[in-house]
């Protein structure tokens, strides 16, 4: 599912744009991704969390 906002990396703001109005640097979907019990690579992603610390 797409949203609608996206957030500027680079100075913090809202917009509904690909690209940020004040800086021109590409936005990025502000939500986390949705949780599946069903999801199939969690044995890869749960490891990852744990070594990177």
């Amino acid at each position: 599912m797409k949203h609608l906002i996206r957030r500027c990396a680079a100075c913090n703001i809202y917009t509904l744009q690909h690209a940020c109005p004040k800086c021109h640097s590409q936005t990025a979907d502000p939500h986390p991704p949705k949780y599946s019990p069903d999801d199939k690579y969690v044995r890869y992603r749960i490891p990852d969390r744990y070594t990177e610390s």
